[in-house]
């Protein structure tokens, strides 16, 4: 299988990914509680419609609509036994959208958690970790991915099991963590933490970082901790569209094209090769991004206060890295017109 995403890796400064699968299927009618991945057979029209928006908005990489594909997750549903069936067609529908654009444009098989916790806190062992991220890495891989996308991890264990399973299924992948909690994941990992942890698999990804969280600014701060490491592997900045807000019975994301045009600029400065969103952001989001990556000029690293002017406060006083606040939680942002 080629590696189409390490030959735009070795030839591009920067890369868009996709927005949000979720929130872009809500306003396609997917009801809360219902299996997204079960529209890939029932509703394929809608599938190929949510990769098509992220492509005629510019993405070079959009995910499939896998994240919850799992066999823990499926079982929820009663859809357990059909995990490979749902896979392989989440990935074909991609490869069709992609292979009809017209240019290069990466097909990612999402790999989302599997909603257990991982022994010794919880029940889940490792092994049957890999086992269930391995099913669905085949499945993926029969329908046309290009590259297996394990994201919003917490647990350092489920994030060496979906790179495992990749290796099983000799895929290329990319790994993404959620930041969510005082600049840590879930399960108390830092970024500093990831780093190390990255660097150390036998099957590493091409490339790595952070995506959803509680807002852009955290997201962004946590890719600093991550460039501060040294790593010299290809990062990925996956930010919410603003901050969730509950609105007419349903949640709706407040980040406005033009913050997340801001947000694409100060993750490409912060040293991010694959810049894309996730909850909240809509192909018009996407389209505000690309515009501002082919037309800014790159500039400096920047500081935390450029960010926060940016893109609002901090949701902690601290990036989960020590026990010090390295600048004030904001609540102030700049409006742009």
């Amino acid at each position: 299988m080629s590696d189409v995403l390490s030959r735009l890796l070795e030839t591009r400064d920067w890369l868009l990914a996709d927005g949000a699968t979720g929130t872009n299927l809500f306003n396609m009618g997917l009801s809360s509680g219902d299996a997204p991945e079960m529209w890939n057979i029932d509703e394929p029209e809608k599938i190929r419609a949510l990769y098509k928006g992220s492509v005629d908005a510019g993405s070079d990489i959009f995910l499939t609509n896998s994240f919850g594909g799992n066999a823990s997750r499926m079982k929820l549903h009663g859809a357990e036994n059909r995990v490979r069936e749902l896979n392989r067609a989440a990935a074909e529908l991609g490869r069709e959208v992609a292979d009809a654009s017209g240019r290069t444009v990466v097909v990612a098989g999402s790999i989302g958690p599997t909603g257990e916790i991982m022994e010794p806190m919880g029940t889940l062992s490792y092994k049957g970790a890999v086992e269930m991220f391995h099913e669905q890495a085949e499945g993926l891989k029969e329908g046309g991915a290009d590259v297996l996308w394990a994201e919003t991890i917490s647990a350092a264990e489920e994030y060496k099991a979906a790179g495992e399973a990749a290796m099983l299924a000799g895929m290329p992948w990319c790994g993404t963590m959620s930041f969510d909690t005082a600049g840590r994941t879930m399960m108390g990992l830092t970024s500093a933490a990831m780093v190390e942890m990255v660097e150390k698999l036998d099957h590493p990804p091409l490339a790595f970082g952070a995506n959803c969280g509680v807002g852009a600014a955290d997201l962004l701060r946590t890719v600093l901790g991550f460039a501060a490491a040294g790593t010299e592997r290809p990062l990925i900045a996956k930010g919410n569209a603003g901050i969730p807000k509950y609105v007419d019975g349903h949640i709706h994301y407040d980040g406005t094209p033009e913050l997340m045009a801001d947000y694409a600029v100060l993750a490409r400065d912060c040293g991010v090769t694959i810049i894309g969103g996730c909850c909240g952001t809509t192909p018009e989001h996407l389209v505000a991004m690309r515009a501002a990556l082919e037309t800014r000029p790159r500039g400096p690293r920047p500081t935390l206060e450029q960010i926060t002017d940016a893109l609002g406060g901090f949701s902690s006083a601290s990036d989960g890295t020590d026990d010090t606040a390295e600048a004030p939680v904001r609540t102030r942002r700049r409006r742009r017109g």
